[in-house]
Parts: C-alpha cells; sequence; structure tokens
C-alpha cells in the first residue's frame, strides 16, 4: 500500500469515526493541535487502524507520532517490515 492510499484511508477513518472535516486533515495537521484527538482518541484510532494493516502498530511508535504525516509513515514502516519478513 503506498502512502497516498494510507493517507486517503486514514483521512476517511478520521472523518467518518471522529466527525473531522476532511479539509482539516492534512499531512501537516497535528494530531492533538489541529485534530482535537486526545488520548482516548487516540487509542480508538490505533484499534481502528488495525484492519487498514493487517497489523498493530506498537504503542511506543504511536506515541511519537505528531501530524498526520507521522502516522502515514510509520503505518507504512509497518507494511514495510511485513513485506521485508
Amino acid at each position: 500500500m503506498t502512502k497516498t492510499q494510507l493517507f486517503e484511508n486514514l483521512r476517511t477513518l478520521l472523518q467518518d469515526t471522529f466527525d473531522i472535516d476532511p479539509a482539516r486533515i492534512t499531512p501537516e495537521a497535528r494530531l492533538r493541535d489541529d485534530l482535537d484527538i486526545d488520548s482516548i482518541d487516540a487509542v480508538d484510532l490505533l484499534v481502528k487502524l488495525k484492519p487498514v494493516t493487517g497489523k498493530r502498530l506498537p504503542p511506543e511508535v504511536f506515541k511519537s507520532v505528531r501530524t498526520i504525516q507521522d502516522v502515514v509513515d510509520a503505518l507504512h514502516s509497518l507494511l514495510d517490515e511485513s513485506v521485508a519478513a
């Protein structure tokens, strides 16, 4: 899956789950500051991301993400690890 596909999946997920206007969901958007994703929402997001990748994004990785692009990059790395294994 490409980073563009991951971004589009994430955008749809955020729109459907948290009712966020898709225009606000840009690669540079910060989860907490721009999209109002708090820690409880972040856990919910982690659960909903698993079907996208087929793998669970480790919480320690998710703690380091700040922007939508960070999430996309983390998911892409997770998928790359699956291909390499």
